[in-house]
């Protein structure tokens, strides 16, 4: 029991570091007891890797991952590391944690959210682009160190094609990009309701859909309602520059 109660702790300690920031701190711990990469909070179940990805500590999310940390973990509300990532715009962490396999696709239990959804409602486009490497074989898994150090220098790069590479998977991406949150919300519509433009544009050239319709149920239908596309979601946020997208064109004609 005494040594349960100083794992406890020393767990504690560990979230509290990877929280923070400590470097440190954190390699002393896990110097002392690798196995606490593994450690959660009781309620919330959130590990380290939770803590430190939420915050954008980078280096404490590599270490904790080469100490073996699940990189696709959940807490109690089944988010991942990569979500909490995504929603802040901490795209080194995100890189961190896909060179290490943590899943692109997993959802949240209730809202049914992806880390992409966090993504681009946040108008992380660096995100967004990462995560499309997921679909580009041999991108990022298993790359070598040094090549990671020119990844993250082609994330600087505007335009999609320099940052994602040529050869994509485009079944499985298609369906990753449209994949539906509660209500029927993709990726698309959270991009367009905040008026990320770069990040729509983004969107669009990775086969978004642009006639996905919300749902007649969901938390969605407290903002706009039923059968609303992404032009209807950026219309209703008053987003011209979004509106104006050159894959809406043709819906605005039609209309």
């Amino acid at each position: 029991m005494g040594n349960s109660m100083w794992c406890s702790a020393s767990g504690e300690h560990l979230a509290s570091a990877a929280r923070d920031g400590d470097v440190e701190e954190a390699r002393t711990l896990l110097d002392l007891n690798p196995g606490l990469a593994t450690y959660s909070t009781f309620a919330a179940q959130n590990s380290p890797l939770h803590f430190a990805a939420s915050r954008g500590h980078a280096e404490i999310v590599s270490l904790l991952l080469e100490n073996g940390a699940d990189p696709s973990s959940r807490n109690v509300s089944g988010q991942t590391a990569l979500m909490l990532a995504c929603r802040r715009g901490h795209w080194e962490a995100v890189l961190a944690l896909l060179v290490f396999r943590s899943s692109v696709t997993r959802a949240e239990y209730l809202s049914g959210k992806t880390a992409l959804h966090y993504a681009a409602s946040g108008g992380h486009i660096r995100c967004i682009r990462l995560l499309a490497t997921d679909f580009v074989p041999s991108t990022l898994h298993g790359a070598p160190v040094a090549s990671i150090g020119s990844f993250k220098e082609s994330c600087r790069i505007s335009t999609p094609d320099s940052a994602l590479g040529i050869k994509y998977d485009h079944s499985a991406l298609s369906r990753f990009v449209n994949k539906v949150a509660d209500g029927g919300v993709t990726a698309l519509h959270l991009a367009a309701s905040n008026g990320h433009s770069e990040c729509l544009e983004l969107l669009l050239d990775l086969r978004a859909n642009v006639s996905a319709v919300t749902y007649p149920y969901g938390s969605s239908m407290k903002m706009i309602g039923a059968g609303s596309t992404p032009l209807h979601f950026a219309a209703s946020g008053g987003n011209l520059k979004c509106c104006e997208a050159k894959s809406f064109l043709p819906e605005v004609l039609v209309g």
